[in-house]
């Protein structure tokens, strides 16, 4: 696997820490702002569970393309030490695990991150263990298929964001907006993502052009 620092994938901006309550951030957002909408979800894109699946699920990742079928991407703000053991969900949707658990072994984390928790650089992949499904020993993205890695976004791209807020036996929800720039990070405004939605992948077309995290860790809408 390539060092993650020569990955191309960029982050950043919509509701993960806000601090604001609901109606303070729905009367600061521009108008228009859309509003992200439960779905039945989608199977490269998936909760994480930090402490066993009887628990919150605390962020989001979604199945990348590699040659080992076996990486998820995710914001590097999501992982507070070792996160081996973490269990993933692709599909999670009303407590249905349709695509199975998966569980986490190790974590990639960009130099420029681990130095200094430089904002631009708030992605990680995780490397998942593989399955016995019928006779074979399979990778996730043999079973869910998977998004190839993109480009920063640029400035009036359509990007469709999916992703699961802190919760458990909730619903998948999903953004489709357009792309701007803010303090040099590509962004865009979406109501509806709380806490969780880090690490839910900027969606374009069977490619990821970013995640959520970033500045402010996303902001409040």
């Amino acid at each position: 696997m390539l060092p993650v620092r020569r990955v191309i994938t960029c982050v950043s901006a919509v509701l993960l820490l806000c601090v604001l309550g609901a109606d303070a951030a729905a009367a600061s957002a521009p108008p228009g702002t859309p509003r992200a909408t439960t779905f039945t979800g989608s199977p490269t894109v998936g909760a994480l569970f930090s402490n066993g699946m009887s628990s919150r699920h605390t962020c989001t990742a979604s199945v990348v393309a590699s040659p080992g079928h076996n990486l998820l991407i995710t914001a590097a703000h999501c992982l507070n030490g070792d996160p081996s053991g973490w269990l993933f969900a692709p599909g999670y949707d009303r407590g249905k695990t349709p695509y199975g658990v998966w569980t986490v072994m190790s974590a990639y984390l960009p130099t420029q991150w681990l130095d200094g928790q430089n904002p631009h650089y708030d992605y990680a992949f995780l490397r998942i263990r593989r399955q016995w499904r019928h006779g074979s020993l399979l990778g996730i993205q043999d079973i869910t298929g998977a998004n190839s890695l993109g480009l920063a976004p640029g400035s009036r791209w359509k990007v469709t964001d999916v992703a699961y807020n802190n919760g458990i036996n909730d619903d998948p929800v999903e953004c489709t907006t357009t792309v701007y720039y803010a303090n040099g990070y590509p962004a865009f405004n979406c109501h509806g993502f709380v806490g969780g939605s880090s690490g839910s992948p900027w969606l374009n077309h069977g490619y990821v052009d970013g995640v959520i995290g970033g500045w402010h860790q996303g902001g409040c809408f």
